[in-house]
């Protein structure tokens, strides 16, 4: 008995502790009070969470307004459906943390304060946990390292504000996807909505799928370096050197460094320097350390530019793996941008994403007819999603595949179905308007369909990257509104899930395709002749039947294809053939039962060495070669038939053209279908064999006869004009 008393006071003394440490979290001092006297406590909600109360408490200090009115403003403004009681709490949460997170963007050095970054993840811990019946143990509540003695019995627990107790309660706490792509992208520098998953992806792969803080606090503080690096771009010598435009960014630089150049090479010349990259486009400056003037390679205009990896080498040789080509139209020959490193390409791979989202971006707004601030919104979308992926890159060492990067054209560009992402995209920044004055629209989910705030120009602006008088933001910033709205999904988001579904089947695909690349001309034709054996059995069918090696079966063959030829049978010859493979794919799906598709045997041809493979090589090309100077010949003739060099053979050819524009013109045409097949199909038949060669021998000669149109090259210095 005495042991069960004692566990009971135990038991009792424990649950008091609880109490008292959850009526302590709603007791703080208000940040600027020099007096130091405390503010009222504020009541915890019934119906939220204690870490849930924690975040809201919280969210008013920094909105200066009570519990009670943050309650009676989201009661009034938002609709019916997201005041639902299954809803509530959490949508509560939602519609105090976004309202918090914009007036604490304000500050342009708000990623620098753990505060913050311990809030935005607070709000995801509280997203999953938002109601009374998700409340924590009293043992994870009550776990702190700052405690009072009340009485000799017992003693009770203390924080001196919300912040800590939260810290307290989630030590070890982590988060899912769901609630950090519902709460980060509130905030425009920290994630976007249409690659927040892949993010969540990146930082939470090394812990089972739960973000931990220490890796989201380390992902912002990385984010912040960037953002300072990229503050120290915009000086003064860096911006005359480039003549940049009064609305570029610049965004990256390469090639400071000796140990990490940039060459660019052009025909088999090349150049070390330094290459820049901004919102409009790339300027190389050759030299090291003293920089010569800058060459600009514009992204922004419609250039028909092509942008791709390549292979460099010096001299012009393919030799490594490692360089961006760059072309467009206005050039003569392409760029080559060389980034050297002793292993791999991931310097080459970065500069290449980053390229090429700025230059999807221009093409997303050309294609859309975005106007000018619509266009300048999503440029600054692409701009944030560059300092994203190189704090990632930065911090996690850490490259991204097609359907996992985190820029979010580039992601549109390679996924399935991504054109709906940025369809979706273009009708929400239709609704984009930089000069609205109205109160709420945070809140009033009807009033944000009608408007949307360019939040990433004004992310810009808040960090100082851009002048604030681009942005002309009229109002408080309360009513700021990105992609995040309470109790409502985003339609992008629900773009990139369509799309998403069908990533898995892309990447199987893409999986046995890999697979099955084999090196080699010699063993690639023999893959390929084995592929195409049905068709190449057929034709050389066909070409026994045209020999008349067996002169019944050829004589049946002639008469039934002329029999269907005149029936106007042979416009279903195709339909038939449609229908004949419909039928047999369906055959071998109900015969196969899912059963594996057993691999193509083919007989390897016998290997060779370098030499041999270069000898192969040289005579195919020689083959090639000689196939082209017969097209040019063919070609040059009927320039000099076309131009009447040859007055004889232009007559009959003038004559040869107009009894064929006869025919066409008078007589029907499944006749002439007829006509055409007898001709060829009939002329090797014994009756016809010896005639049919006469005629062939006297045409040669006619073509032979003919001459070919003269040619004059000229050098590419040659300024005459043809």
């Amino acid at each position: 008995m005495e042991n069960e008393n004692a566990m009971g006071k135990k038991n009792n003394g424990s649950e008091i502790k609880s109490l008292l440490a959850l009526k302590s979290l709603f007791s703080f001092k208000r940040n600027g009070d020099s007096e130091g006297a405390a503010t009222p406590p504020y009541q915890p909600l019934p119906f939220l969470s204690p870490l849930a109360n924690s975040v809201v408490s919280r969210c008013c200090k920094i909105l200066q307004v009570q519990i009670e009115e943050m309650q009676h403003q989201f009661d009034s403004d938002l609709l019916d459906d997201v005041k639902q009681p299954l809803v509530y709490a959490r949508n509560f949460l939602e519609f105090c943390s976004f309202q918090a997170l914009q007036v604490e963007t304000i500050r342009p050095d708000y990623l620098s304060e753990k505060d913050f970054r311990r809030l935005m993840f607070d709000m995801m811990l509280a997203w999953e946990a938002p109601g009374d019946g998700n409340q924590m143990s009293s043992q994870e509540t009550a776990a702190s390292d700052k405690r009072e003695v009340e009485d000799e019995d017992s003693w009770s627990l203390f924080y001196s504000d919300s912040t800590n107790m939260a810290v307290q309660v989630d030590n070890k706490k982590t988060v899912g996807a769901d609630s950090f792509s519902r709460i980060a992208p509130a905030c425009a520098i920290v994630a976007d909505i249409i690659t927040v998953h892949n993010l969540f992806d990146v930082l939470a792969s090394s812990s089972g799928h739960r973000l931990h803080f220490l890796m989201y606090d380390k992902y912002l503080r990385s984010l912040e370096k960037v953002i300072k690096a990229v503050q120290n771009f915009s000086g003064p010598q860096m911006v005359s050197n480039l003549s940049l435009a009064k609305e570029e960014i610049i965004l990256e630089v390469d090639g400071t460094v000796p140990t990490q150049p940039v060459l660019k090479h052009i025909g088999i010349s090349a150049w070390p320097g330094r290459l820049t990259l901004t919102n409009y486009a790339l300027y190389f400056e050759s030299g090291m350390g003293l920089y010569d003037k800058a060459v600009r390679y514009d992204l922004a205009s419609d250039l028909k530019q092509i942008i791709k990896p390549e292979l460099t080498g010096p001299l012009g040789a393919r030799l490594f793996d490692k360089a961006v080509m760059y072309k467009s139209s206005s050039m003569v020959d392409p760029a080559y941008f060389e980034f050297p490193e002793f292993k791999g390409s991931s310097r080459r791979d970065y500069w290449l994403d980053i390229c090429l989202e700025i230059f999807h971006a221009h093409n997303f707004a050309r294609k859309y007819n975005l106007k000018e601030g619509q266009q300048s919104e999503a440029l600054a979308r692409a701009v944030l999603g560059v300092y994203r992926y190189r704090a990632v890159r930065e911090a996690f060492k850490v490259s991204s595949s097609n359907y996992k990067t985190l820029l979010c054209f580039n992601l549109a560009e390679s996924l399935p179905r991504g054109d709906a992402i940025l369809e979706t995209l273009a009708s929400r920044l239709t609704l984009v308007n930089s000069a609205v004055n109205q109160r709420g629209l945070l809140g009033s989910p009807t009033a944000r369909r009608q408007v949307i705030h360019p939040v990433s120009r004004v992310s810009l602006c808040r960090l100082g990257i851009i002048s604030c008088k681009e942005v002309n933001i009229v109002g408080e910033a309360t009513t700021l509104v990105g992609d995040v709205c309470v109790g409502e999904v985003n339609p992008l988001e629900n773009a990139v899930k369509q799309s998403m579904k069908n990533i898995g089947r892309a990447e199987a695909a893409q999986a046995t395709v890999d697979q099955v690349k084999v090196e080699g001309i010699d063993t690639n034709l023999a893959v390929m002749k084995e592929l195409l054996f049905p068709l190449i059995g057929s034709i050389n069918h066909l070409q026994l039947l045209a020999q008349w090696k067996d002169p019944w079966k050829s004589m049946l063959f002639v008469v039934f294809i002329s029999y269907a030829i005149i029936r106007g049978w042979i416009k279903y010859a195709l339909p038939a053939l449609l229908v004949v493979l419909a039928v047999i794919i369906l055959w071998h799906r109900i015969v196969r039962k899912g059963r594996p598709l057993e691999p193509l045997k083919i007989v390897a041809p016998p290997p060779k060495n370098a030499v041999e493979q270069l000898l192969l090589l040289q005579e195919a090309i020689s083959q090639l070669e000689a196939l082209i100077q017969s097209g040019n010949i063919i070609l040059l003739k009927v320039r000099a038939l076309i131009f009447a060099i040859l007055p004889q053979a232009t007559d009959r050819t003038t004559l040869l053209l107009v009894i064929m524009a006869l025919a066409f013109a008078f007589v029907p045409l499944k006749y002439l279908i007829l006509l055409a097949f007898l001709e060829s199909f009939t002329s090797n038949m014994p009756l016809r064999r010896i005639s049919s060669e006469r005629d062939l021998r006297r045409f040669r000669e006619w073509w032979i006869r003919i001459p070919a149109a003269p040619v004059q090259l000229m050098k590419p210095d040659d300024k005459k004009t043809r």
